[in-house]
């Protein structure tokens, strides 16, 4: 199959070949105008058309000029004129015009090579710039996607252990919703029992109905914290008393920890300044640790079993949380695994609270960090920026 020619392109070849030739056409004019009143002034003119023909048309057309200069030239300005012979004594003056026109040639072909090289690098550079654009632009499309899935996975991983954890407190939570709710009831009887005298007691019967309000608010309240817990809500940060979030967090672990004789104590440092950050998440990790502590002094028993839940400054922007136990402490090895995805030292742990605990506090801002207290249990410690913290 032979190869296809490009009608556009062999146009604008002609087209180039033919301005050379027309170029050169009126320098030869020009010159023989002129030729009478200055003299000989062919070697300016035929040096512009040779320049102008190479620098518009390219090398071809170039060499064109050169050829069609020099027989113009030897035709009509070199003795014997009209022909095409050049005389011993303009020989030298001869040969320099033709030199002269083909080093302008060679150095006008040379430079606007090297230009069309520049310009054609400029553009794949520019191309290969605007794919490279294009694809880390894409790239960084894909990782938000993918940090956003990471998200979201988190969120749900850390809702299913928030939800596993409450688990584990069933018996808390019951208790804690009982004992209210078994207030109402006996302030309801003692309100019916008030009013069904002959002469009612309205101001007992008043108390007594006070007292089972107060009672419902309390089972009501109890309710609301484990449905804050385990519902699935995108993370808001807010103002946060963390004194407040670990009273809430030690009377839902409250039954638990007497179930396993686990006395809970709190030394909150007081006027402590709020912190910026998820309520649920914080009171999440506390929880975790909470938890963990009592069940690292079930097989206690040659000492008390203390729970200490501890706040204080750790300097002037951050606070810090510290959980204590008296439990078996912790050996190097499983210190060193601790914070590792799916590594339990329980039976029917998963493995994934300390890993997500870390993972919450390090979203805000802080440090989770575990310290043995030798034999006599573990200290479970993190900070958290406060609100005039830089950044926050």
């Amino acid at each position: 199959m032979g190869r296809r020619i490009d009608a556009p392109s062999v146009v604008r070849a002609v087209a180039r070949y033919a301005l050379a030739l027309a170029l050169v056409t009126l320098a030869l004019l020009i010159s023989l105008a002129f030729q009478n009143s200055i003299g000989n002034p062919f070697w300016f003119f035929f040096s512009a058309a040779v320049i102008l023909s190479t620098w518009l048309g390219g090398t071809g057309p170039g060499w064109l000029a050169v050829i069609y200069s020099t027989l113009a030239v030897m035709y009509y300005f070199m003795p014997p004129l009209h022909r095409f012979a050049v005389t011993p004594r303009e020989l030298p003056y001869f040969v320099t015009f033709v030199a002269c026109e083909i080093g302008v040639t060679q150095l006008i072909s040379w430079r606007r090579h090297t230009e069309d090289v520049l310009r054609r690098a400029r553009d794949e550079l520019e191309v290969r710039v605007a794919e490279r654009t294009a694809e880390i632009k894409r790239q960084m499309a894909e990782q938000r996607r993918t940090e956003e899935t990471l998200q979201a996975t988190r969120a749900e991983l850390a809702r299913a252990a928030r939800i596993t954890t409450i688990g584990e407190l069933t018996a808390s939570i019951a208790h804690e919703v009982n004992q209210p709710l078994a207030a109402v009831v006996a302030n309801a009887d003692a309100c019916v029992a008030w009013l069904s005298r002959e002469t009612p007691d309205l101001a007992e019967a008043r108390s007594a109905a006070e007292r089972a309000t107060q009672g419902a608010t309390r089972a009501s309240e109890v309710i609301v914290r484990i449905r804050s817990l385990i519902t699935k809500a995108t993370p808001e940060k807010s103002k946060v008393q963390i004194n407040q979030v670990i009273e809430q967090t030690a009377a839902v672990a409250e039954r638990q920890a007497a179930n396993n004789h686990v006395a809970i104590k709190l030394e909150l440092s007081p006027d402590l300044p709020v912190v910026v950050g998820d309520s649920i998440q914080l009171q999440q990790v506390i929880l975790n640790l909470v938890v963990n502590g009592i069940e690292a002094m079930t097989t206690v028993t040659d000492r008390p079993k203390m729970l200490i839940l501890r706040t204080e400054p750790e300097n002037k922007n951050q606070i810090r949380v510290s959980v204590q136990d008296t439990g078996i402490g912790l050996t190097e090895e499983v210190k060193g695994r601790l914070f590792e995805p799916f590594f339990t030292t329980r039976s029917k742990g998963m493995g994934m609270g300390l890993s997500i605990s870390r993972s919450i506090i390090e979203a805000h801002g802080g440090r989770l960090w575990a310290e043995s207290n030798g034999s006599d249990g573990a200290t479970f410690q993190f900070t958290l920026p406060n609100e005039d913290s830089p950044g926050i």
